[in-house]
């Protein structure tokens, strides 16, 4: 198996939303943006996949190693070697690659966040780098976009953390800020034990009314010259908030389940977003 078809394979387990954005790119944007998610992929099951935080921090230390040795022209991973070929090609600056390993291993050090500043912080190392190297991939000819990309995968990664709110707790962990929580009277103990209620349901809007902010911000952002080079990310976006309106639809019973949406819903909002804009 060839670096190339290993981040593929990745890819496509995945059943990630952003794959379908993918397949609408040119051949080389294609491979190097399946190439940096598959890293976002390896480096992220390193924290959920280990029960043992210090197996966890050192395996995170050894990505950190093999990104300045990819920098370096010598890559061991096939991730890695993947990716190498395009860090020139699209000028992807590897701190952010080390953002985010740094972003992962917060996942082993805090489970709760006092505040949306601090939440926030977090979301840009996980997630906001990530849009800024993901618009570098798919053609940024003006700063104001890769300012919208970071925008951009902020309202992501708040979609994200509104979706997985029992699954996370399941894990241990709460990504709604304890302020916000005591703002809305909803204990920890609520989300732990998926205690679903009135207060949670106002808390939830208040958190998808915020997400929903960061997408008009994100899109007020990108510069006309840049809207059809960023079309995947457009497309991630449009499948994004319609996922966000099904979970409002169904009253953000998101202690208990997982809303997703279909594949075959996924891949017709992102033609429709390729084709119609």
């Amino acid at each position: 198996m060839s670096p190339d078809e290993y981040c593929q394979q990745k890819a496509v387990q995945s059943g990630s939303s952003f794959y379908y954005s993918f397949l609408f790119l040119p051949q080389e944007r294609r491979r190097a943006i399946t190439a940096l998610y598959a890293f976002c992929r390896e480096v992220d099951d390193t924290v959920d996949e280990c029960t043992d935080v210090a197996i966890a921090r050192n395996k995170l230390q050894w990505w950190r190693k093999e990104v300045h040795t990819m920098l370096d022209g010598k890559p061991s991973h096939p991730v890695m070697q993947a990716l190498q070929p395009h860090v020139a090609t699209f000028a992807l600056d590897g701190a952010h690659l080390l953002a985010i390993i740094d972003g992962m291993e917060m996942d082993l050090d805090q489970t709760r966040y006092l505040d949306y500043a601090g939440l926030r912080k977090y979301c840009w190392h996980v997630a906001g780098v990530v849009g800024i190297l993901s618009a570098s991939i798919f053609g940024a000819s003006r700063p104001e976009t890769l300012q919208y990309a970071e925008k951009l995968g902020l309202a992501f990664q708040l979609t994200n953390i509104i979706r997985d709110v029992g699954e996370d707790a399941r894990k241990g962990r709460i990504y709604l800020p304890v302020n916000e929580l005591q703002q809305f009277d909803v204990k920890a103990a609520d989300i732990l034990n998926a205690r679903h209620g009135d207060n949670v349901v106002k808390l939830m809007r208040f958190q998808a009314e915020r997400a929903r902010q960061a997408y008009a911000e994100a899109f007020a952002l990108l510069p006309r010259e840049d809207r059809r080079a960023q079309r995947p990310g457009l497309m991630m976006a449009a499948i994004y908030q319609a996922l966000l309106q099904e979970i409002e639809a169904d009253g953000f019973h998101v202690l208990d389940r997982k809303v997703s949406l279909t594949p075959i819903r996924k891949l017709w909002l992102a033609w429709k977003t390729y084709v119609f804009g």
